[in-house]
């Protein structure tokens, strides 16, 4: 039976005070906390795997809060993601959640709360990849890495280019607000490669640096290398990632 290694690291970074990136690798949650060291965990892929990291919005209340509820929503949901639709329902669920934990429509304390998400759901054959924010997904194969989400981000060229704003994310706004998120699917064989990671990790370095590391270095390794990248950049954000690797027996 084929199965998926997962290297998994999460840490505040050099600036931040508090660490608001949460991080799901199938029933383990990883929520607005700090890892020293990668974690790697070893999966068989029969029922769905999803792997996903969420960055809670820095500049708004209760980021941490919104980050680590859909972590541990889509950690529980995980096994019935057996689709694109199914994909959508969840990350659609996630957003009323965390409309619904900010205050609802009556606002609190926490009433702009929102998180990012992005993530894969492996199944025998096939990849599921997912994405609402720009927190990332890419495919590390021997063509180099390729970028499989989509950045909800506003165009470079416009007026508010260049800055951390996202176009869509799981809460964020007062009053509820539909999110899409991109999903696409792709073929799964053993070999194959994929790391997902919030901006903590791409705003520092570019996307020839991540190749690099991935081409040398496999599963904790790699982990630990780009975690060590981005903190020799300056460290300016939360960094969270997963890189995940198919096998077989």
């Amino acid at each position: 039976m084929p199965y998926a290694v997962v290297s998994a690291l999460s840490h505040p970074g050099l600036v931040r005070e508090r660490n608001e990136d949460s991080l799901v690798a199938g029933p383990w949650t990883l929520c607005a906390t700090v890892t020293e060291n990668p974690q790697t965990l070893v999966f068989p892929l029969g029922t769905p795997l999803v792997v996903a990291v969420a960055d809670g919005l820095g500049g708004h209340p209760g980021g941490h809060v919104a980050s680590a509820l859909v972590a541990r929503r889509i950690a529980a949901a995980g096994p019935g993601l057996d689709g694109e639709q199914a994909v959508r329902d969840a990350v659609d669920d996630c957003n009323r959640a965390v409309h619904a934990a900010a205050g609802g429509d009556a606002g609190g304390a926490f009433a702009t709360m929102g998180t990012t998400v992005a993530g894969v759901v492996l199944r025998p054959g096939s990849l599921l990849v997912f994405n609402v924010g720009d927190s990332r997904v890419y495919a590390a194969g021997p063509d180099g890495l390729r970028r499989l989400s989509v950045d909800d981000r506003p165009p470079p060229d416009s007026a508010w280019g260049g800055t951390h704003l996202v176009t869509q994310c799981l809460g964020g706004t007062p009053a509820h607000r539909p999110v899409r998120a991109h999903v696409i699917v792709r073929p799964l064989s053993p070999g194959d490669r994929c790391l997902m990671c919030t901006d903590g990790l791409t705003d520092p370095l570019p996307d020839d640096v991540l190749d690099a590391v991935m081409r040398e270095h496999d599963d904790g390794r790699a982990a630990f290398e780009l975690w060590k990248a981005a903190v020799t950049a300056g460290g300016p954000d939360n960094i969270t990632l997963a890189v995940v690797r198919v096998a077989d027996e």
